[in-house]
């Protein structure tokens, strides 16, 4: 089912998620959910707090895009083990519908969850999906892309996104 998008300054995306400590129905469904979400939004990746639940949960699938490689994964309890080098890309994010900055994150992260089944996995994401992946991570822990940029950067993201809020109103 495809669920609604929470957008910024909404309280949810403000607070790091609970970690999930069953894998139930209730999270199976959960995850169904954030895959129908995420491509009806034709998105990369989705934390759960985007759509209004705040566990630690995240689903990235890069796929659809173009000079990335096919990654589809379900990730519960996601953690960074280590990370190298350093990447700047410019994002975009369903909860901030039309606006994209540039961010400053690692080259390659080496990660550890549970997949769907609740099995322990650690992998190795690199360039685009290291960035999809840490850009979630962020969510699952409350921060925003836009609290990763510093001084007039920010207030000049933050102004842009206003416009294209009251914008977006008028239609």
């Amino acid at each position: 089912m495809v669920r609604d998008i929470v957008t910024y300054p909404a309280e949810v995306l403000k607070k790091p998620t609970q970690r999930v400590d069953e894998i139930d129905r209730e999270i199976e469904q959960l995850i169904r959910d954030m895959l129908d979400t995420m491509y009806h939004a034709e998105g990369v990746g989705l934390a759960a707090n985007q759509i209004g639940v705040p566990l630690s949960v995240m689903v990235i699938d890069t796929t659809p895009k173009e000079d990335a490689p096919d990654l589809k994964l379900v990730l519960i309890n996601p953690e960074i083990i280590s990370s190298e080098g350093k990447l700047k890309y410019k994002e975009g994010c369903l909860s901030f519908p039309g606006l994209s900055v540039e961010v400053e994150r690692a080259k390659k992260v080496k990660v550890k969850a549970l997949n769907e089944h609740g099995e322990p996995v650690e992998i190795e994401l690199e360039d685009f999906p290291a960035i999809v992946f840490q850009h979630e991570l962020d969510h699952l822990k409350g921060i925003t892309f836009i609290d990763r940029l510093k001084g007039w950067r920010r207030r000049l993201a933050l102004e842009k996104y206003r416009k294209l809020q009251k914008e977006a109103e008028k239609v």
